[in-house]
């Protein structure tokens, strides 16, 4: 029997005997049988408390692969309030955060292990009198980590046993490598260390030479002909700028429904669709973006869980582990920074064990080089054919930022962080801003005259009828 039939045969049952039963029990209540790849292959090593470096695609269950074990090692020690924290969970957003601590709420029910998340935008004094009681599990982002662990003088991390790096390359592109650095030199370095990442380059293992011992286990699930999971159902549409709103609303029409997330270039445009759309197309819709406040955010990700459908326009906040279930299509409204970014954003749907899921991305005809850059990557897709919309509701858009001074508002600042994100974008010659024409990216925003724009040297062209 080869790796394959062993994986396919595996299910949670065979860990009886190996973890505790309350573990396997509430993995039960979870409705999980079996693991997913990285679970199967991953396991094993933990258990054995091998420092392991996973790769494996965004949705494949690497939460799990990294909570059993540690949450079975802490009980066979006896851990209890008086000795501190045994375990560390870092992660890149706080909305990760949040989610894999649910997860371990849930691997906990009946276990009396004490746990905490620990984020930036919640006030630090609650962190200071959970820390002071003694917490087993922490759950945290790294600047509040790092914080705690130069300036609180009772965050015991003196018998800590396992730290767990998630989304390690997210980490990296955030800028947190100093923060982690200095979180990995205050830290015991007689310890077990995992580390998981949904892609592995030179500096993840830069990082992976800083954190880990020298011999980690290396565990790779990536299929070396895709990079996104098989169940995604992905393509691209051809869509001049001056339909995409018109395109949107029809996308949203027929997946009354279903669950899809709209990824956006801006929190203002985030802003201005989500305004639009609630408030005069009557549709339903939660927003999610870097700049709203914490609480903001974290009702909003917790309120578009618990739908079954529904909307979510966000930014690439969104982007990155956060694992929402049943999400029917992805729609890249705006490109993404690169290609590993798109991979990320569809990375939201088809997550799991044989789950299926539908994504497209919004291209002018003048970008459809980008399908060459997704390629070496191992990204194929199939392009989609869509009924022209009609004009109806790009129509009401243009009447409404005449006759409302709100809508206009948010729909300028809109317009402008379009265009700031386009003449910055990475790959300048395939999204360039001087092969977009400004009035009919106006027009998308519902201006019949293009505003004032003070940071391009761009000749307006005259508008479209």
């Amino acid at each position: 029997m080869d790796i394959e039939d062993i994986i396919k045969e595996s299910c949670f049952s065979m860990l009886e005997g190996k973890v505790d039963s309350r573990i396997l029990k509430n993995i039960k209540s979870m409705g999980l049988e079996k693991p997913t790849r990285i679970q199967a292959e991953s396991l094993p090593y933990i258990l054995l408390e091998n420092d392991v470096i996973g790769a494996a695609k965004t949705g494949s269950g690497k939460t799990l692969a990294f909570l059993i074990p540690v949450v079975e090692r802490l009980i066979k020690l006896g851990f209890s309030r008086q000795h501190g924290t045994g375990c560390i969970i870092l992660s890149p957003t706080r909305e990760l955060a949040l989610q894999t601590f649910q997860v371990l709420k849930k691997l906990l029910n009946d276990i009396d292990l004490t746990y905490s998340l620990i984020v930036g935008g919640e006030k630090k004094a609650k962190d200071l009198v959970k820390l002071k009681k003694g917490v087993n599990i922490v759950v945290s982002t790294p600047g509040r980590l790092l914080d705690h662990l130069q300036n609180t003088e009772y965050f015991n991390v003196k018998n800590l046993k396992c730290l767990v790096v998630d989304e390690a390359d997210k980490l990296l592109e955030a800028g947190f490598e100093k923060h982690v650095s200095g979180i990995v030199d205050l830290l015991p370095t007689n310890r077990q260390t995992i580390l998981f990442s949904a892609t592995i380059d030179s500096h993840v293992q830069n990082l992976a030479r800083l954190a880990l011992r020298e011999d980690p286990v290396i565990i790779s699930t990536d299929d070396q002909t895709h990079s996104t999971v098989i169940g995604l159902q992905q393509g691209y549409y051809l869509c001049p700028i001056e339909q995409k709103l018109s395109w949107l609303y029809k996308m949203l029409r027929k997946s009354k429904k279903l669950k899809v997330m709209v990824f956006f270039s801006s929190c203002k445009s985030v802003d201005f669709h989500f305004e639009f759309f609630r408030n005069h197309c009557k549709a339903s819709i939660l927003s999610i973006h870097g700049k709203q406040s914490q609480a903001k955010r974290k009702e909003a990700f917790q309120n578009f869980v618990d739908a079954r459908y529904g909307a979510l326009f966000c930014t690439d906040v969104a982007a990155r582990g956060l694992d929402i279930p049943s999400v029917d299509w992805i729609v890249q409204y705006d490109p993404p920074t690169d290609p590993k970014e798109y991979i990320h954003r569809v990375g939201r749907t088809a997550r799991g064990l044989n789950n299926q899921g539908n994504a497209v991305i919004l291209l002018r005809p003048e970008e459809e080089e980008f399908l060459s850059f997704l390629n070496n990557e191992k990204v194929f897709l199939d392009q989609y054919s869509f009924d022209e919309p009609s004009g109806k509701i790009q129509r009401l858009l243009e009447e409404l930022i005449i006759e409302n001074g709100v809508m206009r508002l948010l729909a300028r600042k809109a317009f402008l962080a379009f265009l700031r994100c386009y003449k910055s974008h990475p790959l300048k010659k395939i999204f360039n801003i001087n092969t977009l024409d400004v009035n009919l990216a106006a027009k998308a925003f519902g201006f019949l005259e293009t505003p004032h724009i003070d940071f391009l040297n761009v000749k307006k062209k005259k508008q479209k009828t």
